[in-house]
């Protein structure tokens, strides 16, 4: 899913509201569903497309735009879902069937815990935070993609480094739009890693922030990775906290954090048969940092 952003508004593909029943969402085609300042007024504008489209997270073309900023209107936009949603019970159209999703189903996941730290005082995650991102050795001309990374991590990456562009994948749009809302240069994907834009690469720096998150095999992490990276990148797997929070973390949030931090021989074993070298591995209770280089030439 791709965010499209202006000085005034931040765009987002969104379902179609349409006729179903109250607290239901429809699926549909290319819709523009505009907010304007006054919020609740919308308009709506429709073409045809494969539901398919949505689910594969190879989101291009509708969008919904809202003014900024974005956490004041929130509430707003989904006030505004419902009494569109009541609305069309009441008065069906002919435009024939469409699947329905409930809106329960569409209410993004809670990634909270991203900015939450149970562990570390202000000034060691601080510290941590800019070992991680010294870690990936940025230059001026380097192409950075962070993926499910915390909104303060990117502040981070944004305040303290010098670079030619960066590039952030998440599954929350409410992350991506927060983002979108401080820096209007940086591109957004909402969706999963391995169905980043091919035309964002080539990138020579990869933080996979929250790598627990990823519901894929470490190998097709890394065979995404290797057709994605140059020669030389670094990629860099952290966790301020540690395999002790993660823990907890994957008890209390179970539909987002759905896997492991991998082992040290795991991790090496996955990422030489993808043409990368660990170069740095820390594994301490209370901090993960995994840091490894492309070895792969200019002719592969």
């Amino acid at each position: 899913m791709w965010l499209g952003f202006s000085r005034r508004f931040i765009s987002l593909p969104v379902a179609l509201i349409s006729t179903c029943p109250m607290n239901s969402i429809l699926l549909a085609g290319s819709v523009h569903l505009q907010l304007n300042q006054r919020l609740c007024q919308s308009k709506r504008y429709c073409s045809a497309r494969p539901i398919s489209s949505y689910l594969s997270h190879r989101y291009t073309g509708s969008f919904l735009t809202l003014p900024l900023p974005f956490r004041q209107c929130f509430e707003s936009i989904k006030q505004s879902c419902n009494a569109q949603l009541s609305a069309s019970s009441s008065n069906p159209s002919n435009e024939g069937t469409i699947p329905v999703l409930n809106f329960e189903d569409f209410v993004e996941k809670d990634w909270s815990f991203l900015e939450i730290d149970t562990t570390n005082s202000k000034e060691e995650h601080i510290c941590k935070t800019n070992q991680i991102i010294s870690a990936a050795e940025i230059g001026e001309s380097s192409r950075i993609l962070i993926s499910a990374g915390s909104e303060e991590f990117v502040d981070r990456v944004v305040e303290s480094s010098s670079y030619d562009e960066l590039f952030i994948v998440h599954d929350s749009l409410f992350t991506l739009a927060c983002i979108k809302e401080k820096y209007d240069k940086v591109k957004c994907w909402q969706g999963e890693l391995i169905y980043v834009p091919e035309k964002w690469a080539p990138f020579d720096t990869v933080f996979l922030y929250f790598l627990p998150a990823l519901p894929f095999e470490l190998s097709e992490v890394f065979g995404t990775l290797a057709k994605y990276c140059l020669p030389g990148a670094r990629v860099v797997i952290s966790h301020l906290q540690g395999r002790k929070v993660l823990e907890q973390q994957q008890k209390d949030y179970r539909d987002v954090v759905v896997s492991n931090l991998p082992d040290k021989t795991t991790l090496t074993n996955v990422a030489a048969d993808h043409s990368f070298k660990m170069v740095e591995f820390v594994d301490e209770p209370d901090f993960f940092l995994a840091v490894l280089k492309s070895e792969a030439n200019n002719a592969e």
